[in-house]
């Protein structure tokens, strides 16, 4: 089983960027509840729908889920 998004999104943390996946990596960091492992779009979106007041939009959270999928197609 490869690495779950959330420690991906992990490995995108760098609190001195301007890249929006960073600022989501640091903000989902720093969220106590965030579904951390989860592998599962649909889990993770609507989580985000729901609790992610610090995603300005939710294209941030598909970018950075087409990464982890690539990311996880590299390893297979």
């Amino acid at each position: 089983m490869g690495k779950t998004f959330y420690e991906y999104l992990m490995t995108q943390r760098n609190p001195n960027s301007s890249d929006p996946i960073a600022h989501f990596a640091e903000s989902a960091f720093f969220d106590s509840t965030f579904p951390k492992q989860s592998q599962s779009y649909d889990e993770l979106s609507n989580y985000l729908e729901l609790n992610g007041s610090y995603l300005p939009n939710m294209d941030i959270f598909d970018v950075a889920f087409r990464h982890y999928q690539d990311s996880q197609n590299r390893i297979h």
